[in-house]
């Protein structure tokens, strides 16, 4: 089922929160609403679940609008991020919950339950109360519940925020799993950008109440279109220093780099170095010291104070003989150094 929002305003009092967003998700597609906190995703996510009124625009699954239908009666299923369950009831029945509100049979609804407790792998839990359940299991519980009306979209509100490490990546790949079995067409909004690159198909990045740049997150992540997304995108983050663009990139303190071929821009400029591209694989270029390791198992995180004055990170393998304190004179990958103009426009 398509979602499509046409000029999508949303006002709070005199304050407006959104002005204007246009955004469709395709049918079947997963698309992240990602960003920081307070930029309107979870606005966009309640509007469309019918949760806040919308005060300019219009809404449309399909061909249907529900711009105005109330919340009851839109076909959506809704995973919020503290899962809502009913503490006094067993499994089966918070699953089969909205099935017999509709008035169901009882037979109907053990079947439908039985269903989707396969789906999310929680067959055997269904005697037991949510208190009894792990975060994993009472996420499986409300994704099971949302899904069982068969909704049109399925709407996933920082549905990992509350799991461990372990358990948020388990779950990113079964969510994603479902989501690709049944072929529902789903939103998660999350300001985590590895949940968002990870689990859905494109991503929406907001800023105060505007989408910034929307594209698949492999295409955001090597050509993003501000400062903005760059610094947005990526784990460890992007390094940014000043520089002035000549036949080289002047970095100050005798520090320059070859410039990138598809540069057109002249003057003082930023760059953006992933750390996948600064290290003793790219040769040389760059002096400086050693300020931090951080072991991460299979790469270490390394932290450099170069001679000018600036900092940039990079993430070598395992067991590289690298130590605090030590000086270092490593490279840049030239041709993916990223420019920006200092109003943060990509150059």
């Amino acid at each position: 089922m398509e979602l499509k929002l046409n000029k999508f305003t949303k006002r709070f009092g005199d304050t407006t929160v959104i002005k204007d967003m246009d955004l469709t998700v395709a049918s079947g597609e997963m698309l992240a609403l990602l960003g920081p906190s307070g930029c309107g995703k979870s606005t966009t996510l309640f509007a469309i679940c019918g949760i806040h009124k919308m005060s300019g625009g219009t809404l449309h699954f399909g061909e249907r609008d529900v711009t105005t239908v109330p919340a009851q009666q839109r076909s959506v299923g809704v995973v919020f991020q503290n899962y809502a369950l009913y503490p006094h009831m067993t499994v089966e029945q918070n699953i089969g919950f909205p099935l017999k509100v509709q008035k169901l049979s009882k037979s109907v609804i053990k079947a439908e339950v039985a269903r989707l407790a396969e789906l999310v792998q929680i067959g055997d839990l269904l005697n037991r109360r949510p208190a009894q359940l792990s975060g994993g299991q009472q996420q499986r519980v409300a994704l099971a519940r949302a899904m069982i009306r068969k909704p049109d979209v399925l709407l996933l509100d920082e549905p990992l925020a509350n799991l461990d490490a372990k358990l948020r990546l388990e779950m990113r790949s079964e969510i994603r799993r479902i989501q690709r079995e049944t072929g529902i067409t789903a939103i998660l909004v999350t300001h985590d950008q590895v949940e968002a690159m990870s689990m859905c198909d494109r991503i929406a990045l907001m800023k105060e109440g505007k989408i910034v740049q929307l594209d698949k997150p492999e295409n955001m992540y090597a050509n993003p279109g501000t400062q903005f997304v760059a610094g947005f995108l990526g784990n460890p983050p992007i390094s940014f220093l000043p520089a002035t663009a000549g036949e080289t990139l002047s970095l100050g303190g005798n520090q320059t780099l070859a410039r990138p071929s598809t540069l057109d821009a002249q003057g003082d400029i930023v760059i953006g170095i992933r750390p996948e591209h600064f290290g003793p694989q790219h040769g040389t270029g760059l002096e400086g010291e050693v300020i931090f390791v951080e072991p991460q198992g299979r790469e270490d995180l390394i932290d450099v104070r170069l001679d000018n004055g600036g900092a940039i990170c990079a993430i070598l393998p395992s067991g590289e003989p690298v130590k605090l304190g030590q000086r270092v004179n490593w490279g840049v990958a030239s041709e993916r150094i990223l420019a920006f103009a200092n109003d943060g426009s990509r150059l």
